[in-house]
C-alpha cells in the first residue's frame, strides 16, 4: 500500500457517520434498557446482565481489529472503522431486537 500525504475526506466521512449512527443507536438502546428497568418497556428479566456481559466482549474484540488494523499500516479512517463494526454490530442488534420487543402495556 502506498502511504498518501493527505488522508481521504470521503473516507474520514464516511467512518464518522458510521460512528454517529452507532452512537444514536447506542442511545436508544440506552433508553430503552432504562424504560425497562422502570418497568416501562417489556425486557427480558437476564437484560441487566446481559448488557453488561456483551461489552466486556464486544470492546475487547473493537481493540483487537483495531490493533491489527493499526499493524498492517492502515490509514486512520480504517483503524477506526475496523474498532467500530464490532460495537455497531452490536449496536444495531440491540435496537432491533429492543425495539421489537415495544412498550410494556400498564392497566
Amino acid at each position: 500500500m502506498k502511504p498518501t500525504a493527505f488522508p481521504d475526506p470521503v473516507a474520514l466521512f464516511r467512518a464518522q457517520l458510521f460512528v454517529g449512527l452507532m452512537a444514536m443507536e447506542a442511545s436508544a438502546v440506552i433508553w430503552m434498557r432504562v424504560l425497562g428497568m422502570g418497568g416501562l418497556w417489556a425486557v427480558p428479566k437476564s437484560e441487566n446482565s446481559r448488557m453488561v456481559a456483551e461489552k466486556q466482549l464486544a470492546f475487547t474484540l473493537a481493540g483487537q481489529k483495531a490493533l491489527t488494523a493499526m499493524a498492517h499500516g492502515k490509514p486512520a479512517d480504517a483503524v477506526l472503522m475496523a474498532a467500530a463494526r464490532p460495537l455497531r454490530r452490536k449496536t444495531r442488534a440491540n435496537r432491533k431486537r429492543l425495539t421489537g420487543l415495544g412498550p410494556r402495556r400498564i392497566g
